[in-house]
């Protein structure tokens, strides 16, 4: 009994226990809770000494310590860091945040894309003093529709954009590679709307135009034609080949070129200045002049310019006998062998050369330059185009190259081609065609070489199959040329156009049946091998038969027309034999200086 009642007191007791913890607790978190509540709807209060807040922020901004001072405090005393103390910045700068956070998520190209003309590098003959599209920008009048034809990174986008900048027009900027004939259409729409209602014109900058096919570029006409809209197209293809001619006679054509080594020092140099710290404190940023300057345009050994025929003289300045000096105190990665591999990997291509100096920045100091040089090339992949009009520049550059016996541009082409990603079976089926109009009958073998490379290039594939290219494309350079069944063939083909009706003449006719050999059909035909002498057949139509389509002075083993070059050297060159004629192919009279026959 005396167990029980103790048992019973002692849970008696435990419970009261249990509940007076409890009640403790709900207290505090209570208490807590509207401590919590009170520190955040309470307004803060302004020290004596703290300075008048802003006038776009609603609540002065109390002067407390750093937040890794205040949080350390906060977290001594077990609080929250995060949770009642931490004050709301005001809308205004929230917004201010939020811009900066998206400028800093932009790439670099974009950040550093210029906002007025003085900031536009490159393109002189269009932009500069005086020219028509400088003086439409300036001027902010209305110039019609464009179309800015030119290579990747050379600023058709940024002069679309100053131009629409310097008018008062709406700017809709779009990409076709992204949008389809509706969206297009709904915009032209909304512009006509809004001119009609407004006055105000809509100009729409239209970026790879060329990827809209006939079809679809047939849209444009009606708005284009009638004012609705001011077009500007940028396309790096011809756009004599990719733009409807009736779309582009109602457009100013640009051709905006290649970005020279110069140009993109100064851009990369900018681009430096720019983002360096000292931008921030000093806003007088002194760029490279005078002996920095020539510093940085000299040319490091290994890295070629990307200009044909750029010097690559050194400078005697210090940078010239240390190569891995650095002329930016601020990003000593950024040496002078580096900067001239930003400039050469580029190729003219402003845009490439802003993402490699990202890459360049984003290295540590203490990068060896070597490794540094060497990762960025292989950032670099070439601009090859399998469908695109260099396509077809790089191939008709092989093929004349090949043409005119010149083997070394000959394998450059090839490779360019080749490194580009150029189906190799391409490339040999031009090379098929080439043994064929350019060597024809003075080397046989250059036909039956052509096609056991096609087929081994079938057989082999890449990267093994460059080798049998090498091979052929060596061979024909160095093979005779003749275009004499290639010329033949064309004036033989010109005959047949001009009348296809001409009769078969009888002596050469098929004559199976005796109906047809009473008719006449193949009598008087001699059968050749019969004959020990030559013998004559009229081959030809009665209209035809004094025509000769197979001439011999076609050319044979030479990579000229003999005759056509004397009759030059006689009536053009003042009866003076060319200079670049082999000896083979001079007369004693030629050697002798005197007139050619």
């Amino acid at each position: 009994m005396l167990s029980t009642d103790v048992r019973s007191s002692a849970s008696g007791s435990t419970n009261a226990d249990r509940s007076a913890v409890s009640g403790i607790r709900s207290s505090n978190k209570t208490s807590q809770k509207n401590i919590a509540l009170a520190s955040i709807f309470a307004k803060p209060t302004v020290p004596p000494s703290a300075p008048s807040s802003s006038p776009s922020e609603p609540f002065p901004t109390p002067t407390r310590p750093s937040t890794s001072k205040r949080s350390a405090e906060l977290a001594a005393h077990g609080h929250n860091a995060f949770a009642s103390d931490t004050l709301v910045p005001s809308p205004s700068k929230r917004a201010r945040t939020m811009t900066s956070n998206l400028e800093d998520a932009q790439p670099l190209p974009e950040r550093l894309r210029p906002q007025s003309l003085d900031d536009f590098v490159g393109q002189p003959h269009i932009i500069g003093p005086g020219s028509l599209l400088r003086h439409i920008i300036e001027s902010g009048g209305n110039f019609g529709s464009l179309i800015f034809w030119g290579p990747p990174g050379c600023g058709k986008t940024t002069l679309a954009r100053l131009l629409a900048r310097s008018s008062n027009a709406v700017f809709k900027e779009l990409s076709a590679t992204g949008v389809g004939v509706n969206e297009v259409r709904q915009i032209f729409e909304e512009a006509k709307g809004l001119l009609s209602l407004t006055g105000k014109q809509t100009i729409l900058f239209l970026d790879e135009i060329h990827r809209f096919n006939r079809a679809q570029q047939d849209i444009f006409l009606p708005y284009v034609e009638q004012g609705h809209i001011q077009l500007i197209g940028a396309t790096t293809e011809n756009p004599s080949f990719r733009v409807i001619g009736a779309l582009l006679s109602r457009c100013r054509v640009f051709v905006l070129e290649r970005l020279t080594d110069d140009d993109i020092r100064e851009i990369i140099t900018r681009a430096i200045a720019r983002i360096s710290p000292s931008a921030e404190r000093d806003s007088d940023y002194t760029l490279l002049k005078s002996e920095d300057q020539t510093l940085l345009t000299s040319q490091a050994a290994d890295v070629p310019s990307s200009e044909p025929g750029s010097s690559q003289t050194s400078s005697a300045t210090l940078l010239a006998s240390s190569p891995n000096a650095s002329p930016f105190p601020e990003y000593p990665q950024i040496t002078s062998q580096i900067f001239s591999a930003l400039v050469s990997l580029s190729s003219g291509d402003a845009r490439i050369a802003l993402s490699l100096l990202s890459l360049a920045l984003a290295a540590p100091p203490t990068t060896p330059p070597s490794q540094l040089l060497e990762s960025l090339r292989k950032s670099v992949i070439g601009a090859y185009d399998r469908t695109g009009e260099s396509h077809y520049d790089l191939i008709s550059a092989l093929h004349k190259s090949v043409r005119g016996s010149a083997g070394s541009a000959a394998l450059y082409w090839l490779a360019r081609m080749l490194r580009g990603g150029e189906d190799p079976l391409f490339i040999a089926r031009r090379m098929l065609v080439c043994a064929s109009e350019d060597i024809g009958l003075a080397d046989p073998k250059a036909l039956p070489l052509a096609m056991a490379t096609y087929q081994a290039c079938q057989v082999i594939g890449m990267p093994e199959c460059r080798i049998h290219l090498a091979h052929l494309v060596s061979y024909l350079s160095e093979a005779p040329k003749s275009t004499r069944s290639y010329r033949a063939y064309a004036r033989a083909e010109e005959a047949a156009a001009r009348d296809m009706t001409l009769p078969v003449p009888l002596q050469i006719r098929n004559a199976p049946t005796k109906l047809m050999k009473d008719l006449g059909y193949g009598e008087g035909y001699r059968y050749n091998p019969d004959y020990i002498h030559p013998v004559y057949n009229q081959y030809l139509p009665a209209e035809l038969k004094d025509e000769v389509f197979l001439k011999e002075c076609d050319g044979s083993d030479q990579i000229w027309d003999d005759e056509a070059l004397k009759t030059w050297e006689r009536e053009v060159n003042g009866r003076k034999p060319w200079e670049g004629r082999p000896d083979r192919y001079q007369t004693e009279e030629d050697r002798d200086g005197k007139t050619t026959s």
